[in-house]
Parts: structure tokens; C-alpha cells; sequence
């Protein structure tokens, strides 16, 4: 596989409305959401989610909302004050006119760089995730 983060000093986007950090999440609201987008996707094979991720205080939650009802949630771990790994976003796909994974993706890094984080890590180096500024492959380690 390989990988790939986003050099936040190299983006320049804007938070975007209707979304919130979750302090409290819902984890069984975010099941149905996760559950809802791996049946979309068709995925072979599903990673679960432990409820404890939602509610470690190294993890944020980040609420998507359209007509004020949570339709989307990205999971992202602090490593420290300049890293961050995007480990999961899900959506319930019933209004894909909101394109909210690339537009999710955008609002993170926005809202990282303005907590002064350097760096998004995206885990896969999708080929969607190339459209965001300051993307950059992960190199081997030498």
C-alpha cells in the first residue's frame, strides 16, 4: 500500500457550515451511519470501529449535518499538536449531491491547520484524495 498526508501549510480552504466537533457523540448513531456506508460500498472486508474510538480523547469526532440531522462523521486521531490521521470518514449516501467525502476532507484540513497542526495523514493514497492541495505520498524509510 501506499500512503499518503496532507501538507497543511500547503492548503488553503475554509471551514465549511453544518459541522461540529462532537463532544458526546452518539456511537450507536455513527454505527448506523458506518454500517449504512460499507453496505453502499460493497466493501469485502470491514474494519470495525470500537465504541471506545469514538469516545478517546485522542480521537475527534466530527459531525457532517444536512437539515439538521447527522448524516456523515469523519474519525480523526491527534498524535501530538502537528499530526493527525484521518483513520475514518462514513456517510449515509441518501443525498450524494453533497459530495461530502471530498468536501469533509477540505473542511478537516481547514479546521487542523487552524489549530496549527502541520500535517494530515490519510492513511491510503486514494486517487480522490489527489485533488486536495499539499497532498503528498509517503516515501520509504531510510
Amino acid at each position: 500500500m501506499t500512503y499518503a498526508r496532507i501538507d497543511l501549510a500547503k492548503t488553503n480552504y475554509s471551514v465549511m457550515q453544518n459541522w461540529e466537533v462532537l463532544r458526546f457523540p452518539d456511537v450507536d448513531v455513527l454505527e448506523n451511519i458506518y454500517n449504512t456506508y460499507c453496505v453502499h460500498k460493497k466493501f469485502a472486508s470491514v474494519m470495525p470501529i470500537f465504541p471506545e474510538e469514538y469516545t478517546n480523547d485522542n480521537n475527534d469526532v466530527i459531525g457532517y449535518f444536512h437539515k439538521n440531522k447527522i448524516v456523515a462523521f469523519s474519525l480523526i486521531h491527534r498524535y501530538n499538536n502537528k499530526n493527525a490521521e484521518a483513520i475514518q470518514f462514513a456517510w449515509d449516501y441518501a443525498n450524494p449531491e453533497l459530495h461530502l467525502g471530498i468536501a469533509s476532507l477540505r473542511n478537516e484540513c481547514a479546521y487542523y491547520k487552524q489549530q496549527g497542526f502541520e500535517y494530515l495523514y490519510l492513511g491510503g493514497a486514494d486517487e480522490y484524495k489527489r485533488q486536495i492541495d499539499g497532498f503528498e505520498i509517503l516515501g520509504p524509510r531510510t
